[in-house]
């Protein structure tokens, strides 16, 4: 049996077309580019903006994002082409599928646990930091963090953390919204992207005026820029080459790629989508447009109104708050409302990667690679609610028990792992298949991809070695998983077992 057989484009066109037995159709383009800003904006926009100007790239952290844009706009065109070539669930794990084997699917599928899983339980635990914050501490210590964190309070007494009970919460009704239905998801989503982008404009819009233009000169750190003290009394040198200069925003590009993540997540839902076709480009696309200029005017206000070695010392997670407070007096009720903004844009994008995930494990539940329990529908919703199920218990177990700070790059890693894959495929699709249908083309073959590739691969050099060999880790585990099981229950097992698959569709 070869580790590379493929799954035929003839079937998943056959997949894509039943509309009876899978998931329900009930998203149009608008739900489609708010469910790909409701997954983009979020952690990474309050959170990892303030770390790459502080650590690497200084005010440069705008030309950060316009090179991580880059980067996904090249991923970004070949994942349009994919999904509306085969408006399958399953993300880029169902086009490797089809164009490099059923092996590397699988490694594929299982990085995207980073992205979507994990992702889900870091950013849940991102949003009890928060919600304590904005209820001014009044959750206990002991009930808001993982067994493995401690801290002194005011009084010197030591607590110690026993689970995350408000990670947990959150985790629970997102699941619970998922399992009644895409619909109702994508509404509540468009609801809070409607509500974090106004508070953002509005913060673009005040802090303009407070922008010191001494903050921005010079523009890149310099090679020898002064040591800058972190919060345990350290000095931070700017000294080495990802910390200055071009190399420090090409780090911080890695760095805020992590604030991009997401609009992939849309190529997840194509197999719910009203008009795959021509809907699912412009989401996919759409979505990442708008949340690139929102992210190069966020990010010009932010480090024009703080100079980037505050960033290192006030904390990221607070960095905006702390800006507007700081610097911006008389409008501490925007603190506020970023404080509220950072909630609702937490929400969205644990909404959009536990639903990411449970369509992935969908897909592959279907082609035998996981256990049947991950594709049963539920008989009225026709959600996938045991996926949720399954999802809820994995993540809530990681979100309740284990420090946020483990996950690290983990995220971004097998984000843009996926993304090499995606613009990979792409160039061999065209390659072997020229002659196949694409109601959506990536413009500039095999450029396109090959940029997407590189640009990508760059970035994923950049993270630090631990996240590398944690990620290489992850990796082996899946491998061991695919010949310990997936390989033998693949329904392209034999050649006999792919007609009758076929015809199930039909």
């Amino acid at each position: 049996m070869s580790l590379f057989r493929k799954k035929s484009l003839d079937i998943l066109m056959s997949q894509a077309a039943d509309s009876e037995k899978g998931l329900k159709r009930t998203l149009g383009v608008g739900s489609l580019i708010a469910l790909g800003i409701g997954a983009i904006i979020g952690a990474g926009l309050f959170v990892r903006t303030a770390a790459a100007a502080g650590e690497h790239a200084g005010a440069a952290v705008t030309i950060s994002f316009i090179v991580a844009a880059i980067g996904c706009a090249f991923a970004g065109l070949c994942y349009a082409e994919f999904a509306s070539m085969i408006p399958i669930a399953g993300s880029a794990y169902t086009y490797a599928y089809a164009t490099m084997g059923e092996l590397i699917a699988w490694i594929i599928g299982w990085a995207l646990i980073l992205e979507y899983a994990l992702g889900a339980a870091t950013v849940s635990i991102a949003w009890s930091e928060f919600l304590n914050k904005l209820l001014g501490g009044s959750v206990p210590y002991e009930w808001s963090h993982s067994p493995f964190e401690k801290a002194l309070d005011a009084n010197n007494v030591m607590h110690h953390g026993i689970l995350n009970a408000p990670a947990l919460i959150i985790l629970l009704l997102l699941s619970l919204l998922l399992i009644k239905g895409t619909k109702e998801s994508a509404t509540v989503n468009g609801i809070i992207v409607i509500v974090k982008v106004a508070i953002v404009l509005v913060f673009i819009a005040v802090g303009w005026q407070f922008i010191n233009p001494a903050n921005h000169h010079p523009y890149m750190i310099p090679a020898d820029a002064p040591k800058a003290a972190l919060p345990d009394g350290s000095m931070y040198d700017y000294s080495s080459f990802f910390r200055h200069g071009w190399g420090g925003v090409l780090a911080g590009a890695g760095t805020v790629f992590f604030a991009f993540i997401g609009f992939d997540a849309v190529s997840t839902a194509a197999q719910e989508a009203k008009n795959p076709k021509k809907d699912m480009p412009i989401g996919i696309l759409g979505s990442l447009a708008i949340c690139t200029i929102l992210y190069i005017l966020f990010s010009w206000v932010l480090t024009g109104v703080a100079p980037y070695t505050d960033f290192l010392k006030s904390g990221k997670e607070a960095s905006v708050a702390y800006a507007i407070e700081t610097y911006m007096h008389g409008f501490g009720w925007l603190g506020t409302m970023v404080t509220v903004a950072i909630l609702a844009g937490f929400s969205s994008v644990i909404l959009v990667m536990l639903m990411g995930q449970s369509r992935v494990f969908y897909t592959m539940s279907t082609d035998g690679l996981l256990p049947k329990v991950f594709s049963d529908l539920h008989p009225k919703f026709r959600t996938p609610y045991k996926s949720n199920i399954i999802l809820l218990v994995f993540v809530g177990l990681f979100a309740a028990f284990v420090p946020g700070s483990v996950a690290g790059d983990l995220t971004s890693i097998g984000t843009l792992f996926a993304f090499v894959l995606v613009s990979a495929g792409v160039w061999i699709m065209r390659v072997n298949e020229p002659q196949r249908l694409r109601p959506f083309k990536t413009p500039l073959v095999p450029l396109v991809p090959i940029l997407g590739i590189l640009v990508c691969s760059a970035m994923i050099f950049s993270l630090d070695n631990r996240t590398l060999l944690t990620a290489l880790a992850w990796m082996l585990i899946g491998l061991l998983v695919y010949f310990g099981y997936s390989k033998n229950n693949s329904i392209l097992k034999s050649p006999g077992d792919i007609l009758p698959k076929a015809k199930d569709f039909e």
